[in-house]
């Protein structure tokens, strides 16, 4: 079998990779699938190959945040690397497409045993915790449009694709902010030619100048994790 298209898996050393192989199994999931939900044991972890999960902060009154988006680069599960045998954040299917998936207890198992592995949870995992932050900082600070134009970047990062399957209604909610600030700025990016969008669809044209279109939390999060990869 050909090396994963995870990327996470693939920077794994060849005898690491194959061993885990034995315990991994592809999975479709499905946008709208929960993975995980706060509080409750973790039963699987995933290894995204093109799909996006979406990681998001409950609030009262059943409300939830995007704070973090998973694809190709990670995976859903990191707890586990950490002893940790519950998740913090309900993890949920955003871009439908494959994944590779073991069970928890296989998993903490692996862990346990190979120290390459260790350290690329590690590195993965202060990635994560560095794009997390820094998306509290951005919904702090920056302008809904700007935010529009980081979350479509890094969504499109994760899937692998220009072509991402994304509401207003849905990108509003992750966002935390209301249906009418998104169609107003997905307009006015539409109007620059930088995405269009249809039927829940939507494809970002010119990458270069959304990026520059986005606030600079697009490029801090890319750089966090470049350094994090670049160190194995």
């Amino acid at each position: 079998m050909t090396r994963s298209q995870n990327s996470l898996l693939a920077s794994l050393p060849h005898a690491e990779y194959e061993r885990l192989l034995a315990g991994l199994e592809p999975v479709t999931l499905k946008f709208g699938e929960v993975l995980h939900e706060p509080g409750v044991p973790i039963r699987y972890v995933y290894f995204p190959i093109d799909c996006v999960i979406s990681l998001l902060a409950m609030v009262e009154r059943h409300l939830s945040l995007a704070v973090g988006l998973v694809g190709h680069e990670g995976m859903i599960g990191s707890p586990l690397a950490l002893g940790m045998h519950v998740s913090p954040r309900r993890a949920l299917v955003q871009e439908t497409g494959t994944a590779m998936r073991m069970e928890s207890a296989l998993f903490r198992k692996e862990v346990l045993q190979s120290e390459p592995l260790q350290q690329t949870l590690f590195r993965y995992k202060h990635a994560l915790i560095g794009q997390i932050s820094q998306s509290a900082a951005c919904i702090q600070f920056h302008s809904v449009q700007g935010r529009v134009a980081r979350y479509l970047l890094m969504t499109s990062d994760c899937a692998g694709s220009r072509e991402i399957h994304l509401t207003h209604e849905f990108l509003a909610h992750m966002l935390g902010v209301r249906r009418v600030g998104v169609s107003e700025a997905s307009f006015a990016l539409k109007k620059r030619k930088l995405v269009d969008y249809s039927r829940g669809r939507m494809t970002i044209l010119d990458r270069r100048r959304l990026s520059a279109a986005s606030c600079q939390c697009y490029r801090i999060i890319k750089q966090i994790y470049e350094s994090a990869y670049a160190e194995g």
